[in-house]
């Protein structure tokens, strides 16, 4: 190696021996920003909040808190099979790739080539023939030094957005777990709804039938009979309607377990779905590490935050290393010794001058950009206590509304008992009758309704503090 090579290595070395390490990277670090947490979520009770307990429903692994066996092996099968669980993990893998691509900017890029040409000449005249064989290797490399932190930030960002499609697709497998435990309860709801107005059906026929035979011997007034079929009818109206619902939606569930549409498999009944009548919350502060949006919106600002340092050192200088060495001879025996070898380092520098504001206009959108995410990251932590005081409160007050109806219920069970009694003992007409028997056929319906509802709030309650995402 000559004076010259040795005098250029030994003033790069120290530049790309800091370069190599820490460096420095300009642009801001990342700190998570101050949030407003509240010390208890709204929708406790006073016992509930003075407990403060750090235990939470969203500890729990979906298939502990949705324990019918039926409903478990439909989750399994849409976490296996949903087109948009599926798109989200491929989103992670592009991410994942995106961050070797841009990692990759940190080190040196290396090629290798060679060749061997041989020419022969078959000359006429004063020109002898002749025959030249000559042949080349050589190594290049090339690096553009990261002095300033640029690549680094870059790949810093390209990390950050990783870690957002991570839980982005933990969100969505949330979501899915969340849809396919609603639309098994909505199912069965409608699938007590069905038996309901088939059972009246048959117990208003029967009365219709008594009813003519009344009606023929003069027991009874035409009227009566009319009353009577008005019964049939409202009840036999209500089953291909439900009917319809049911297999409509078993067409939304199949979607969602990305299946053509076809039947579903049912297991417990509504009234048997079991849940606990209190449920706790947790922390308030817990919740920004347990919700997927919360974690992703953080990703995203972090994401953000790192393109501020991108954006700056497009004001600093860039300093690329290029090097190539060889060897080449037109003795091929001889393309390997001393004489043959070839070299060549040089170093480029390159700074900006005038750009017409590019660079600055740069530096104000990743600022701009930054802004936004910290706006919408502490949105979502807004909407996320939202989500879990508006739980809290449908869970208590539909276990209530569902206690209220189910005391309506029974009370309109045994009028509409006492009217038929009454009605064929003489005492009263057909019309007490209708009216009862009316208002059991829909207190049951909305018994079902406030059974389905007490469920969906659990299942909302369980998505809003967190749960679900957990494998």
């Amino acid at each position: 190696m000559t004076s010259h090579a040795r005098k250029l290595r030994a003033a790069l070395l120290p530049l790309v021996l800091v370069c190599m390490g820490a460096g420095c990277a300009v642009g801001p670090n990342y700190h998570r920003p101050s949030t407003d947490t509240p010390s208890s979520y709204r929708g406790l009770t006073p016992e509930e909040a003075a407990k403060n307990d750090s235990a939470s429903l969203a500890d729990q692994k979906w298939w502990e808190v949705f324990q019918d066996k039926e409903l478990q092996e439909l989750i399994r099968t849409a976490l296996q099979k949903n087109y948009d669980a599926r798109i989200a993990a491929a989103r992670v893998l592009e991410a994942r790739a995106q961050l070797g691509i841009t990692r990759a900017d940190q080190f040196p890029s290396l090629s290798g080539g060679g060749n061997i040409t041989s020419v022969r000449d078959a000359a006429d005249g004063p020109i002898p023939p002749f025959e030249l064989t000559q042949g080349q290797v050589n190594v290049s490399a090339a690096w553009n030094l990261d002095f300033w932190g640029r690549y680094r930030r870059a790949t810093e960002e390209a990390r950050a957005n990783l870690l957002s499609s991570e839980w982005a697709r933990q969100e969505v497998i949330a979501t899915l777990v969340a849809n396919v435990a609603s639309g098994y309860f909505q199912l069965r709801e409608l699938d007590l709804e069905l038996e309901i107005s088939r059972n009246t059906l048959a117990s208003r026929n029967e009365s219709l039938e008594l009813t003519r035979q009344l009606t023929e011997h003069g027991l009874d007034t035409m009227l009566d009979q009319r009353q009577a079929e008005e019964l049939v009818h409202t009840a036999g109206a209500q089953v291909p309607d439900f009917e319809r619902q049911i297999e409509q939606q078993e067409n939304s569930l199949s979607i969602l377990l990305g299946n053509n549409p076809g039947a579903i498999p049912r297991g417990l009944p509504l009234t048997e779905q079991p849940h606990s009548p209190e449920v706790p919350a947790g922390l308030p502060a817990s919740l920004l590490e347990r919700r997927p949006d919360v974690r992703e919106a953080e990703e995203n600002l972090i994401a953000a935050n790192a393109q501020i340092g991108v954006a700056r050192a497009a004001y600093f200088p860039q300093i690329s290393l290029t090097g190539e060495g060889g060897y080449q001879s037109s003795a091929l025996k001889n393309l390997f010794t001393d004489p043959s070898g070839i070299w060549d380092l040089s170093s480029t520098l390159t700074q900006p001058i005038f750009e017409g504001g590019r660079l600055k206009n740069g530096v104000r959108l990743a600022q701009a950009q930054k802004q936004e995410m910290l706006l919408t990251y502490q949105k979502t932590i807004q909407g996320a206590f939202r989500d879990v005081s508006d739980a809290l409160i449908a869970y208590r007050k539909d276990r209530e509304f569902r206690i209220q109806e189910e005391q309506l219920t029974a009370s309109a069970q045994d009028a509409a008992q006492l009217s038929e009694t009454r009605f064929r003992a003489g005492v009263t007409d057909y019309l007490e009758v209708l009216t009862n028997e009316t208002n059991y056929f829909s207190d049951q319906l909305t018994l079902a309704q406030a059974q389905l509802n007490e469920l969906q709030a659990l299942v909302q309650l369980y998505q809003a503090l967190g749960g679900g995402w957990e494998q």
